[in-house]
């Protein structure tokens, strides 16, 4: 399984940003696909998850009612949308596959490379 993000950038707090994940290879269609970000001196957070099958939606309370985690299958894409940014969301952001598609919070067995996401205040 191949996963490429892209969409990542520099804004201003209160902005919007929408994150795309662009997915390829063998069969994922029991997967979960995580977005999860890693800022400088923090561990490792699991913003947001949807199943592949099943659109089942988990997101971390830091994140709930900003951020939403959707896909489209026919084009292999899963999405993270971004509102309301804030200084504390600045990291770096992955795409991710979890196998089972029932362990949202992981662990995640194939990642994509990062994207940057910036927020000034």
């Amino acid at each position: 399984v191949q996963l490429q993000a892209s969409g990542g950038g520099l804004v201003q707090a209160g902005d919007s940003l929408r994150l795309s994940c662009a997915v390829s290879g063998r069969t994922f269609s029991t997967y979960t696909m995580g977005w999860i970000r890693q800022a400088p001196g923090k561990e490792r957070e699991i913003v947001a998850a949807i199943s592949w099958k099943f659109g089942r939606t988990n997101y971390a309370d830091s994140v709930k009612g900003r951020f939403t985690v959707s896909k489209d299958n026919a084009k292999n894409m899963v999405y993270l949308q971004m509102n309301n940014l804030e200084p504390d969301d600045t990291a770096v952001y992955y795409c991710a596959a979890e196998l089972t598609g029932n362990r949202w919070q992981g662990p995640y067995y194939y990642w994509g490379q990062g994207t940057q996401v910036t927020v000034s205040s």
